[in-house]
């Protein structure tokens, strides 16, 4: 059925002709809502401010963008690449390219149409923005397509959300697709859906909005399902210095941190003669609906979208990229590196020789109690505590003063050990300085964590701390039919909370 231009299909069956009067808006609260979610997301622009530039009747950026000669992607039948060839012929060699054919059979090709999204879901909120707290903007969608068909803002709003599938109105968006099978094998779902970092986002977005240039987090890769529209991607080889993708000062203006500015700027020195492409390669692409696009990690791209879009896009943890990801988490989300890694060992025990090899080379230290079942040692790193003299490594391996290793794994652990600790865990005197619980966010002089921290994290007192470590030694005891022999330590605070020369606050958050 056709609408007459000035309608649009609401849902509940009824067509909402736009009023004649002088709002833009078909709904005659988008204006107020939507003037309220700028003010929140960019709190540095006036109303005013947000067409300031004028991009949206600036023709040549578009025109340019959809020039043939800036699609130089491969393209690929992904229907035809089984998952090993995937990780062999692309993934390993950092090859960004588009997948062709892997929604063909996706529900959400007939279902995530505007009328239809809107039909379905026109009062469920969606995140696009923060704030200056890093707290979410949401609007309601019936809002945000009421103003993202008639915007002529410089960069608009765009939905960005990865909470969609964990809201029970919203969740039923994940059944309209399914993971491409060569994406499937992501680690970082042994971490859980709890404590694994946002992963999974649902995007839409008129012309003229998109993301600036990044590298995407903890070195994860990443893949992107356009559903509708068309986006204009750049993607810069990794060994770019960081000066040469950013807008430099004097080019800078309202939007400078947009992918709007970005094209307008850094884009068409990129695309000039004069960009060192033999040391720096680019690929750029035109993204079309139906494709899906493959980011190696490391990879520098900024997307903008040259129509109204709607995609789903995934960030993962693979085999290939796990040399860069745990790094990246061990340095950056420790408390999140401890409970994957006790994950991966009991999961995924064939992938431990890799990740004691990094934690060699980078002088990496995960000291935990509860680890059960030791592995080879032999990779992994000697450093230990000085509590006996057969000591034990991070993996819970014995080894002897000098490093090496006092059997092998399963010489280990068929035999009973005597399990000698203090009363003071190494584990939570060194969580404040090495961030390994709090992320750099530890509780401070015996108050409670920051709010926008404490719904993620959990405070302990210190007793409580050492009562739980107690019982976990007493558990590991039990099961291996030995008594624990159990040295108290005397340490001595200096009344300003410093054991051992780590400040030890009254409360850690985990």
């Amino acid at each position: 059925m056709e609408h007459s231009p000035n309608s649009l299909d609401l849902g509940n069956g009824k067509v909402s002709e736009k009023k004649q009067t002088n709002s833009k808006f078909f709904h005659k609260r988008t204006n107020k809502r939507v003037e309220t979610v700028k003010r929140k997301a960019r709190s540095e622009l006036r109303s005013s401010e947000w067409d300031a530039v004028g991009y949206a009747y600036q023709h040549r950026l578009e025109r340019d963008m959809s020039a043939p000669f800036l699609d130089t992607i491969e393209r690929v039948d992904g229907t035809t690449l089984g998952e090993h060839e995937f990780r062999e012929r692309i993934e390993q060699a950092g090859k960004p390219v588009v997948l062709t054919g892997l929604t063909d059979e996706w529900a959400a090709r007939n279902q995530w149409t505007l009328e239809k999204l809107v039909r379905g879901y026109r009062n469920q909120t969606f995140k696009c923005g923060e704030d200056d707290d890093g707290y979410s903007v949401k609007l309601k969608l019936k809002y945000y397509v009421d103003y993202a068909t008639t915007t002529r803002d410089d960069s608009p709003l765009y939905i960005f959300d990865s909470s969609f599938g964990e809201r029970t109105k919203t969740s039923k968006l994940l059944s309209d697709y399914s993971v491409p099978p060569m994406f499937k094998d992501d680690l970082f779902r042994y971490a859980t859906e709890r404590r694994r970092p946002p992963y999974r986002w649902f995007v839409m977005g008129p012309a003229r909005s998109g993301t600036a240039i990044h590298i995407d987090p903890l070195g994860t890769s990443a893949w992107n399902a356009l559903i509708v529209g068309q986006k204009r991607w750049c993607l810069i080889h990794p060994s770019t210095p960081k000066q040469l993708v950013k807008t430099l000062k004097e080019e800078r203006n309202f939007h400078s941190d947009e992918a709007i500015t970005w094209f307008h700027t850094v884009y068409r020195r990129v695309i000039s003669p004069h960009w060192p492409t033999d040391r720096y390669p680019v690929i750029h692409a035109i993204q079309k609906a139906g494709e899906v696009i493959f980011v190696p990690s490391g990879w520098w791209h900024v997307v903008i979208n040259l129509d109204m879009t709607i995609a789903v896009t995934q960030n993962f943890a693979s085999v290939v990229n796990l040399p860069k990801v745990w790094p990246k988490t061990v340095r950056t989300r420790r408390a999140l590196a401890v409970h994957w890694l006790k994950a991966l060992q009991r999961e995924r025990p064939e992938l431990m020789a890799t990740i004691c090899s990094i934690n060699k080379e980078r002088g990496f230290t995960i000291p935990w109690d509860d680890l059960r079942e030791p592995f080879d040692s032999s990779s992994s790193s000697s450093s230990s505590s000085s509590s006996s003299s057969d000591e034990t490594d991070e993996w819970g391996a014995a080894v002897n003063t000098n490093g090496n290793s006092g059997g092998s794994a399963k010489q280990i652990q068929q035999q009973p050990r005597m399990t000698t600790t203090t009363t003071t865990p190494q584990k939570y005197l060194n969580c404040h300085n090495l961030h390994a619980f709090s992320n750099g966010n530890g509780c401070k002089n015996g108050v409670s964590c920051s709010s926008t921290r404490e719904k993620r994290k959990k405070c302990w007192d210190y007793s409580d701390a050492m009562a739980f470590h107690q019982h976990q030694q007493q558990q590991h005891s039990k099961r291996n039919g030995v008594e624990t022999a159990t040295t108290t330590t005397d340490v001595v605070d200096g009344g300003g909370g410093d054991i051992g020369g780590t400040t030890m606050p009254k409360k850690r958050c985990f």
